[in-house]
């Protein structure tokens, strides 16, 4: 198990990659009620800036959360997400994936708060979202 003493400021992480599909833009929009044009309506979205289709921005946070799914990890709570800027679209067919470093660990008594700035990056290596995010990570426990 992997505690909050266990992590390091300055500690790298980088995911494998995951390919966006017509599936996961389709289940996501059923998900969440959230058809806008730009993400399911071809038509419309050849029209757009983006020339086609685009990803919902919460579709590739949610992908790029399941590459840091934490089951090594005395994980107690997502504790938020700071600074959450889109960057560049992401298309159908893309495949992102995420470089994360550890940036702020806080102690907060009974837990620690570790603090990670995420770069959710393309199959260019790109950067499609930047972000920060802090969790909420057990201590060890007292022998």
């Amino acid at each position: 198990m992997i505690y909050f003493e266990d992590f390091q400021v300055g500690q790298k992480v980088v995911t494998r990659g995951r390919t966006v599909t017509e599936a996961d833009i389709t289940m996501f929009a059923a998900l969440s009620g959230d058809w806008y044009g730009l993400h399911v309506n071809e038509e419309l979205a050849k029209k757009s800036i983006f020339g086609g289709r685009i990803a919902h921005g919460f579709l590739v946070l949610s992908i790029a959360s399941g590459f840091v799914t934490p089951y090594d990890v005395a994980l107690i709570a997502f504790y938020g997400m700071d600074k959450v800027r889109f960057t560049a679209p992401t298309k159908l067919g893309d495949t992102i994936h995420l470089v994360t470093e550890v940036t702020e660990m806080q102690d907060k008594g009974d837990l620690g708060v570790v603090a990670n700035q995420w770069h959710i990056k393309n199959q260019r290596d790109e950067d499609v979202a930047v972000l920060v995010t802090k969790v909420a990570v057990a201590k060890r426990p007292k022998s």
